[in-house]
């Protein structure tokens, strides 16, 4: 590689080594090896971290993917190689022979894993040159806006955080395909253009050149596929799948994710847990170096919604809530009453000694829970001296003051908030409230791990705008045996064979036992507001299959990006995808998505209008 390779011999002038051809070949990374090797000639390779200059003795941190190791390059092993090692500067890349030594003691570095060990040149090829990175490349991303960092992803994932966090990826994906195969689980592939089924959100579509007019959807998951795997007779598939939503994002989603999807035939609900509890709970274990419970403890969806207002609950800590719609449905507060006797809830969350938060404050988190969804907020403040403050005690009976306090076990110094709405308002307002304080006054411990099941969730909620019943998961989930009834009785209290894993309030994946006959997927789609016609146009390969024998069967599917960006301790998604997009879908390195130019246009047979 002419004027990008350098060798230097005392036989050969610096113009010589200009146009060397590279010779050096690497034995090993830059940390693997040990003081078993001190006195023999090695060969690395990687980037130089660092240069610095020592009174005529020039030291480079040479970096790859394994960390860093110092070598050393003295005057008078050779002019050329020392003339070259001046040259260099940060991350250009190089290979070096050199004899692996003993640091002096004063000079080891206990921060590195060689910090013991050096290597002393005697020969060095530079690979290539590089230009000043635009940040410099060490593990303090923080100090970098990063937008910047996004532009120049292949920059950023030379730093160690990151590349340590994708080398975890790896080994997790790989310890999850082992343990899953050694159940007889085939990894089998599903396709990537397919049809538009909507399965809650938004897909992501694909023109088609050669069908004018007909287009392609990227799938937001393989469900229906995996099931057709199901009534193929293959009884135990995965995948590490990639799939696609047009959603809004924040920092735990992105526009196209991985997930590990599992699917299972003659099995029930509990066999399914059980053999994903035993997968999920290894990988954690051997993860993160902890012993979790077996089995793992269940929480019922009703349970979690009515004590922390979440189908995710983080039980690490407190903060519970309590209803008190009962008592202020005889109040005198009308704006509770009111909406305790009409169907609503009225619950309340106790803080512990918040009593004199300031006013301010108090306003602040009025204004919080208004832009939440609730109407307002109403708070009771029991103040050092048995003093209660609250803008709604005078509507409130002696005996009723007490009630509350009793129920909500408030004390001498204790804030409690009060919400009064819908169930579902209520719930999402207070269960984020009680998020909010449970990070703001540091209750949360951390390094504790809370792995559990929420199980026995609705099968259908009620769509206000479109006045219609949705899925509460999808709609092919199976309903649970002992709620069939209610399907043509009442669906809203019908419960599905559904099932997710949280881990500190965060949802790892889910799955259900699915429907496999035609008829009652029939009678869901119908329940849906999915005429006959809709359904078989949309889903009419599913309901035929169904017709040639499909077997019980269920799943799950875990959300590989979550769950490796909580092992590792990432704070966002885009810590632990190599090339991720931004919150608005955008990719900053490649300027993507991107007008395309009319010939393409044309060939698609598409004309775009832009407001």
């Amino acid at each position: 590689m002419p004027g990008n390779c350098i060798r230097g011999t005392d036989r050969e002038s610096a113009h010589r080594l200009e146009e060397k051809v590279t010779t050096l070949r690497r034995t090993h990374r830059c940390t693997e090896f040990g003081p078993e090797l001190i006195g023999q000639d090695l060969v690395l390779t990687g980037w130089v971290n660092s240069r610095r200059d020592h009174g005529g003795v020039i030291f480079i941190d040479l970096r790859d993917r394994t960390g860093v190791t110092q070598v050393v390059f003295h005057p008078d092993t050779s002019a050329a190689i020392f003339a070259s090692a001046e040259r260099l500067r940060s991350e250009w890349v190089i290979a070096v022979k050199g004899k692996l030594s003993l640091r002096p003691a004063e000079s080891a570095n206990a921060n590195l894993k060689t910090g013991t060990l050096e290597l002393i040149a005697s020969d060095l090829e530079i690979l290539n040159q590089a230009k000043t990175p635009p940040f410099e490349i060490n593990n303090e991303a923080g100090r970098v806006d990063e937008s910047l960092r996004l532009q120049y992803r292949y920059l950023d994932l030379r730093r160690p955080q990151l590349q340590q966090n994708l080398a975890t990826r790896s080994k997790i994906v790989s310890r999850l395909r082992h343990l899953l195969e050694e159940d007889g689980f085939f990894e089998l592939e599903t396709p990537i253009l397919t049809k538009s089924t909507p399965e809650g959100a938004r897909d992501y579509v694909v023109p088609s050149r050669v069908h004018p007019g007909s287009f392609f959807a990227l799938p937001q998951s393989p469900q229906i596929f995996k099931q057709l795997f199901m009534v193929a007779g293959f009884d135990r598939y995965y995948q590490v799948a990639r799939c696609f939503r047009d959603e809004d994002l924040r920092a735990d989603r992105q526009p196209e994710f991985t997930q590990l999807d599992v699917e299972m035939s003659f099995v029930d609900q509990e066999t399914i847990i059980t053999m994903m509890e035993r997968v999920m709970v290894t990988v954690i274990q051997e993860q993160l170096g902890i012993t979790l419970p077996n089995p793992l403890p269940r929480i019922t969806h009703a349970e979690s919604m009515r004590r922390f207002g979440s189908d995710r609950p983080d039980m690490r800590f407190g903060l519970e809530l309590v209803d008190v719609s009962a008592l202020m449905q005889e109040s005198g507060f009308e704006a509770f009453a009111n909406v305790a006797r009409g169907g609503g809830e009225v619950k309340a969350i106790r803080i512990p000694g918040q009593a004199t938060m300031a006013r301010n404050e108090l306003d602040k988190t009025r204004e919080k829970v208004v832009r939440w969804g609730a109407k307002g907020l109403a708070w009771f403040q029991y103040m050092p001296g048995g003093e209660v403050k609250s803008p709604i005690t005078k509507f409130l009976t002696a005996a009723e003051m007490q009630t509350f306090a009793t129920q909500t076990g408030a004390v001498e110094g204790d804030l409690v908030f009060v919400v009064a709405d819908k169930p579902k308002v209520v719930a999402d307002v207070l269960g984020r409230l009680r998020l909010d304080f449970g990070h703001r006054l540091n209750l949360i411990p951390e390094n504790t791990w809370d792995l559990r099941w929420v199980v026995d969730f609705p099968m259908f909620e009620w769509d206000e705008e479109g006045k219609r019943w949705s899925a509460n998961h999808h709609p092919f989930t199976a309903p649970h045996p002992d709620d069939i009834g209610l399907l043509t009785e009442n669906p809203g209290q019908a419960r599905a064979l559904a099932y997710d894993l949280i881990l500190n309030g965060t949802e790892l994946g889910g799955g259900s036992i699915r429907i496999h006959q035609r008829q009652l997927q029939e009678q869901i789609f119908a329940l849906l507001g999915l005429s006959s016609e809709e359904a078989q146009d949309k889903f009419g390969f599913l309901l035929s299959a169904f017709d040639y024998g499909a077997p019980p069967h269920g799943g799950l599917a875990f959300g590989l990006d979550r769950l490796i960006m909580l092992l590792v301790g990432a704070e966002s998604l885009r810590d632990v995808i190599a090339f991720p997009k931004t919150q608005s879908a955008t990719c900053l390195m490649t300027n993507a998505p991107d007008e395309i130019a009319p010939r393409q246009l044309k060939e698609l047979h598409i004309r775009t209008v832009v407001d």
